[in-house]
């Protein structure tokens, strides 16, 4: 089959090298394992911190978004058929989904919404899984709960801040406030439904206080942590709830002391890592997402279309990824 590898960490990604095509063996399905055709995948910072941070003995195929077909599955599967439509992010331990055909461990795959076409569909699993467990799983928010509170998502109109916006206004009833710092970034954010939009170049505080709020309860860190975590402390209400995705060099939790505001790391790929007791709660949370689309109360989060699964388009959407400036999800089509 045709893969898109790297062998060699941390090379520039104008390199040439620093992606490339192979033919690899087809996989063979495990026992809990779906063989999924893909079709469609999706491109996500974890993606390119790998390929930049990870060494790797053998050529290494990353990637951790897909949609395909089902064409066989393991002798203990339950949940899929052959023939069936799914979508799915994978595991950090397993190879990604920059080639023809994946292995996916059922209990974090979902069938792939009906209404959505290949693309669209391809862009929701991770950032869904990621948003859905960061809001309801760690900050503890319950649907059609938050009345009177308020959730600040820094970086909203990135791929998980773009679907955490919308599961925050649609399922429960707290104030969203997203920050972007361009006007068409702002404008997308505006359009998922937060209720407000404030730009997080400027003083966080200065800013909320310009819409009325003094502090929130909530505060979803998804990107630059380090940079905003005095403002967050700042703005977080006592006994407040702070969550956080990406990669902060030191993450001090001293300061959190005062105002007994609690840390909730999450990690979308802690429950395959570990092969958790509630790994299922994924393939829930897929089903439960795709069931949202289809009934229109969501939408997906494609951001830009990259043409065909290739090397040189994949090196493309790994830079704008690198550059900070995408917006949604960017993805890419066919073989």
């Amino acid at each position: 089959m045709k893969a898109i590898v790297y062998s060699e960490h941390g090379l520039p990604i104008q390199d040439a090298r620093s992606l490339y095509e192979m033919e690899l063996p087809k996989p063979e399905p495990q026992p809990r394992d779906l063989l999924v055709k893909i079709r469609a995948i999706a491109v996500n910072p974890v993606d390119t911190k790998v390929r930049r941070g990870m060494s790797t003995d053998t050529p290494r195929v990353v990637g951790w978004d897909a949609v395909g077909t089902v064409e066989a599955v393991g002798a203990a599967v339950t949940r899929f058929k052959a023939g069936d439509e799914v979508y799915y992010a994978g595991s950090l331990i397993r190879p990604g989904c920059y080639a023809e055909y994946g292995l996916v461990d059922e209990r974090i795959a979902g069938h792939k919404p009906k209404s959505l076409d290949d693309a669209h569909a391809a862009a929701l699993p991770l950032t869904s899984m990621t948003a859905w467990e960061l809001l309801f799983d760690r900050l503890g928010v319950a649907e059609g709960g938050g009345d009177g509170d308020a959730l600040l998502i820094i970086g909203a109109a990135g791929g998980v801040g773009s679907i955490l916006t919308q599961l925050a206004r649609q399922l429960t009833k707290l104030r969203v406030i997203g920050t972007a710092s361009r006007p068409e970034t702002q404008q997308w954010v505006r359009e998922l439904g937060a209720h407000d939009v404030i730009d997080h170049s400027r003083p966080l505080g200065a800013e909320l206080r310009a819409l009325g709020v003094e502090n929130v309860r909530y505060v979803a860190g998804l990107t630059e942590t380090e940079a905003h975590y005095p403002q967050i402390v700042e703005v977080l209400a006592p006994q407040g709830k702070f969550g956080v995705i990406d990669d902060p060099k030191t993450l001090d939790a001293m300061p959190l002391k005062r105002k007994a505001i609690s840390l909730h790391w999450e990690l979308m790929f802690t429950r395959s890592l570990f092969e958790t007791p509630d790994m299922i709660r994924q393939h829930e949370i897929l089903e439960r997402v795709a069931a949202l689309i289809d009934a229109g109360t969501l939408r997906t989060t494609l951001g830009e279309h990259f043409g065909t699964i290739n090397a040189d388009n994949l090196r493309r959407a790994h830079a704008l990824i690198e550059s900070g400036r995408a917006r949604g999800k960017l993805v890419l089509e066919g073989f």
